[in-house]
């Protein structure tokens, strides 16, 4: 009786389980340059995302303090003055890859991504953002681009720097998630 409890237990979980990619690595980088001036720009490392590779779901967890600047004041006005990282600690992505099917993937699958952003306390739709997709092994690679603007999220940029800072930010991703 017990060893039938225990193949049905096993087979149950089997069953329900879902094949989840997880990252804590990924990256996220941001550039909100002006031709002629000091460049604005930022990468984060520690990216946490997740991919349910049975329907596309997908979600990412930014800690804000973690974007890296080559200037360390630029760094600390970012934190303080523009994403006020102390009150609004993290940015998320949750979304689902657009036309998701799993078999489908092999090197360089151009698909897109639809979700809610959420950063400084607002949120904003993305539709349609271009991704790519590759499959090697046990290790799925997402890649794409986006345009933000500071204006989306309640970001002020003061007048005295307006001409430094563009009002349209480039954001790039990678994440390279093995399955959980």
């Amino acid at each position: 009786m017990k060893y039938l409890l225990y193949c049905i237990a096993f087979i149950s979980l089997n069953v329900f389980a879902q094949d989840k990619y997880l990252t804590k690595t990924g990256t996220v980088a941001f550039e909100a340059s002006v031709p002629s001036f000091e460049e604005v720009k930022a990468t984060n490392h520690s990216v946490t995302a997740i991919l349910n590779a049975e329907n596309g779901e997908f979600a990412a967890l930014v800690l804000v303090k973690g974007f890296r600047f080559k200037n360390a004041l630029m760094e600390e006005h970012f934190n303080e003055n523009y994403a006020e990282s102390d009150t609004y600690p993290k940015a998320t992505f949750k979304g689902r890859i657009d036309a998701f099917n799993f078999p489908d993937i092999k090197q360089n699958t151009a698909l897109t991504i639809s979700g809610e952003l959420s950063f400084h306390g607002k949120s904003k739709t993305l539709n349609k953002v271009p991704i790519v997709i590759s499959k090697v092994n046990d290790i799925l690679e997402i890649s794409g681009a986006f345009k933000a603007y500071a204006s989306d999220f309640d970001i002020e940029i003061p007048k005295i720097v307006s001409n430094k800072i563009a009002e349209t930010i480039d954001v790039v991703f990678n994440f390279k998630l093995t399955k959980k």
